[in-house]
């Protein structure tokens, strides 16, 4: 990259809505800063609104410039979306534009056709996965660099795309490490839930949303049935938002676990930490999972955490060496894993080391190595 080079970043949103995309995208936007304070930053955002107050801006540089389209008529979003970033990129010529969704990359390639602009384009999960919009994928080929957040992702792309293997690199998901140290099952939440201190609890955080049913929630809820039967105080704390909710509270009420279910609906920051040390386990039999950030804070908490065998969970678990990876359509195997875990039976005896999988965590997917292995990528090593 030249001396003072421009970026575009070109993201759904960072500020109005937190998923893995968007953590993905701002500590992205962070670690480009750290490594070139000097460059001018233009980032497009096609959900977050102006209108709105965004404090979170106050950690980027103060040269950013964010485009906001939020405000806009959905029917001209999209529209006015990519004609500003053509626009503005033939105007300015920036060094390279870096898309954090698949769905961006036509815009991309659209502006590589006409300015030579190298773009690339962050692959995260089921958004890559067996592409069936065929400008989408075909542009997606045409990146001159993919970013996978995880081995598995990457597997995906190879079989299901003409994308030479070489274009496609992996830097994975990071966290913020020193937001989730170890600690006691913190005495607030004991009481708001009305636990004791000894009693076992199971914990997800995931999105409870209508299209998220991947997620494997519904199989815990199925799994706790059998698992009361050997640990008749158990508790399941699912936290999340989303419209499947009132779905979700009708199957606790069918399989009769009102008593020891809570459903706590969207969990803030601030105690995000608090509730995966008040956890005895950190479970998301997922499928759909393109890496799954929620394992790195659990890991770094010291907890046990089980996922499933089938996605990108594999990668923050280390193919199993830090967790349990079991059968994510399999509700008995869930429900034995879950039992053995919290009865301290589990055969991997690391999932009870709480520093081990902390020190672990932090070694291969903190900030710190993210921007390494960034600046490794965008040096050309």
């Amino acid at each position: 990259m030249i001396a003072k080079p421009r970026l575009y970043l070109i993201f759904p949103n960072i500020f109005d809505f937190k998923g893995g995309i968007q953590v993905y995208s701002k500590f992205l936007l962070k670690a480009l800063q750290d490594i070139y304070p000097e460059a001018d930053y233009d980032v497009f955002l096609k959900y977050d609104k102006y209108s709105l107050k965004q404090p979170e801006k106050l950690q980027f540089l103060s040269s950013t410039r964010f485009h906001y389209f939020g405000d806009l008529p959905k029917l001209l979003q999209p529209i006015l979306f990519a004609t500003k970033i053509i626009i503005l990129a033939i105007l300015q010529h920036p060094v390279v534009v870096i898309s954090t969704h698949v769905n961006y990359a036509i815009v991309c390639y659209i502006l590589k056709f006409f300015t030579g602009i190298p773009y690339w384009v962050v692959a995260h999960g089921l958004e890559v996965w067996d592409i069936e919009n065929k400008a989408t994928k075909f542009a997606l080929e045409k990146a001159d660099k993919i970013i996978s957040v995880s081995n598995y992702t990457r597997q995906r792309l190879l079989q299901d795309t003409n994308i030479d293997s070489e274009k496609i690199v992996i830097l994975p998901n990071t966290f913020d490490a020193s937001k989730f140290p170890i600690n006691s099952k913190p005495a607030y939440l004991l009481k708001r839930y009305n636990l004791t201190d000894e009693q076992p609890v199971i914990l997800t955080v995931t999105r409870l949303g209508s299209t998220a049913k991947y997620k494997g929630y519904d199989q815990i809820l199925y799994a706790l049935v059998k698992v009361r039967l050997y640990l008749p105080n158990v508790y399941f704390i699912l936290a999340g938002k989303g419209d499947d909710i009132p779905r979700i509270k009708a199957l606790v009420t069918n399989l009769n676990l009102q008593d020891c279910v809570t459903i706590a609906g969207f969990v803030p920051d601030k105690e995000l930490c608090d509730h995966y040390n008040l956890c005895d386990v950190f479970a998301l039999p997922s499928k759909g999972e393109g890496f799954g950030i929620v394992f790195l804070e659990a890991l770094a908490c010291g907890k046990p955490v089980l996922a499933g065998n089938q996605d990108g969970s594999i990668d923050p678990l280390a193919d199993g060496k830090l967790g349990c990876l079991v059968d994510p359509d399999n509700v008995e195997e869930i429900a034995e894993n879950l039992i053995q875990i919290l009865q301290g039976d589990y055969s991997n005896r690391v999932i009870y080391q709480p520093k081990y999988l902390q020190e672990k965590t932090i070694e291969a997917f903190d900030f710190s190595q993210f921007r390494a292995s960034l600046a490794k990528l965008v040096s050309g090593n």
